[in-house]
C-alpha cells in the first residue's frame, strides 16, 4: 500500500498529479470545490487526456465541505489551489494532516509562508510546479504536458525526500536548497507570461507573436527579476536550465521565456489566468504581477509594466473590458 495522500485543489493540474499518483499505487483523495467535478469523478472516474495517450482512474473525491468528516490522517497533502486560496485551504486541511505529515505548497506565487502559518514550518515543504493543462468538462482534464514534459522543484531538505519521490511520478523533479529563490524565479516567469498573454484572449503561442507583446512580456519579467534580487533571492536555473545558462543575469528573463516556450508551451494552450477569466473567476494576477508591483514599491524598485499589467487585469475582472488583442497597447506603462 502506498502513502496516504490528499490533493486539495483537484482542478486541471491537481487532478493530473493525483491521477499519476493513483496510477503508481498510492492512496489518493482528491478534494475539490467545483461540485460538478467531484460528482463526475465519483460517477464515471477521472480521465486525463494527453497528446499521445489517456489515463483513466477512479479516485476518492470529496467536496470541500466533506473535509470536516475525515477521520484518517494524511501522510502528505499537496495544496494545488489558487494562490489567493492558500491560507484558508491549508487551515481547512490542517486537522487531517498526520503529526509527522507534510503539506506541500504546489502552486504559483509565494505561498509557502501561508501554508506554514496553518500547519507549522516543520511540516511545510516549498515547491515549484510547471504543468500545462486545462479542464472545461467535469471529470476530464486536457493535459498538454505529459509527465515526460512536466517539471517540479522541491526543497532539498531531507524531510522533503518523500515529496520529491511522489512528484517524480508526474514529472521531472529538481531539488533546491533555496526553494524560496526557486519559487521567485517561477514567479518571474509567471509575471512574464500569464497575465500578459491572457489579456489578449489568445493562446500563449499566438499572443507572443502579436507585435510589441514579447517586448512587454520581457519588460515585466525583468522588473520581477530585479525585485527578486532586491528581496535577496538568488538567480537559480529552473525549468531544467543549468547554472551556465543563467550566467548572464541581463539575459536570464529572455532565456527562461525561450526555454518555457520551447519545452512547455504547445499550440492552443492558454494560461490559467485566461482559463479563470473565461469561467468568470478572478485570476492570480494580484499574487503575480501585483505582488511584483507591491514589493517593488516597498523596496524602491520601479515596476511600471507590472503595475500596468495588474491594472489591466483588474479592469478585465471588473468587466470594464474583455481580453482582446487590442489590449496589447495597454500592457506597457
Amino acid at each position: 500500500m502506498g502513502r496516504s495522500i490528499a490533493v486539495i485543489g483537484a482542478g486541471a493540474n491537481g487532478a493530473s498529479i493525483g491521477a499519476d499518483l493513483i496510477a503508481v499505487g498510492h492512496d489518493v483523495t482528491l478534494v475539490e470545490q467545483w461540485p460538478a467535478h467531484v460528482d463526475a469523478m465519483r460517477s464515471r472516474g477521472l480521465r486525463i487526456e494527453m497528446p499521445d495517450r489517456e489515463l483513466i482512474v477512479e479516485p476518492r473525491a470529496l467536496h470541500v465541505c466533506e473535509v470536516a468528516e475525515l477521520r484518517h490522517p494524511f501522510d502528505v497533502v499537496l495544496v494545488v489551489m489558487k494562490a489567493y486560496d492558500t491560507r484558508w485551504a491549508s487551515e481547512l486541511i490542517a486537522p487531517a494532516v498526520a503529526p509527522d505529515g507534510l503539506v506541500v505548497a504546489l502552486q504559483n506565487g509565494m505561498t509557502t509562508d501561508a501554508v506554514a502559518a496553518a500547519v507549522g514550518s516543520d511540516r511545510t515543504v516549498g515547491s515549484v510546479i510547471e504543468v500545462s493543462s486545462t479542464m472545461d468538462e467535469p471529470g476530464v482534464v486536457h493535459r498538454h504536458t505529459a509527465p515526460e514534459r512536466s517539471w517540479f522543484a522541491v526543497d532539498a531538505a531531507p524531510r522533503a525526500d518523500v515529496v520529491a519521490e511522489l512528484l517524480s511520478a508526474s514529472g521531472t523533479v529538481a531539488r533546491f536548497d533555496d526553494i524560496a529563490s526557486a519559487k521567485w524565479m517561477k514567479l518571474v516567469s509567471n509575471a512574464t507570461v500569464l497575465v500578459t498573454t491572457a489579456a489578449l484572449g489568445l493562446p500563449m503561442a499566438d499572443a507572443i507573436r502579436v507585435p510589441g507583446v514579447r517586448d512587454a512580456m520581457l519588460a515585466a519579467g525583468r522588473e520581477a527579476f530585479a525585485v527578486g534580487r532586491a528581496r535577496g533571492h538568488r538567480a537559480l536555473p529552473i525549468f531544467g536550465l543549468t547554472a551556465a545558462d543563467i550566467g548572464d543575469e541581463d539575459a536570464v528573463v529572455e532565456t527562461m521565456l525561450d526555454v518555457l516556450y520551447e519545452r512547455f508551451v504547445v499550440e492552443g494552450a492558454t494560461t490559467t489566468v485566461l482559463q479563470d477569466w473565461r469561467k468568470g473567476r478572478r485570476s492570480e494576477a494580484g499574487d503575480l504581477n501585483g505582488l511584483v508591483a507591491t514589493e517593488g514599491e516597498r523596496l524602491g524598485v520601479p515596476t511600471p509594466v507590472n503595475a500596468a499589467v495588474t491594472a489591466l487585469a483588474r479592469r478585465i475582472e471588473r468587466g470594464e473590458i474583455a481580453p482582446d488583442p487590442s489590449n496589447a497597447a495597454l500592457l506597457r506603462a
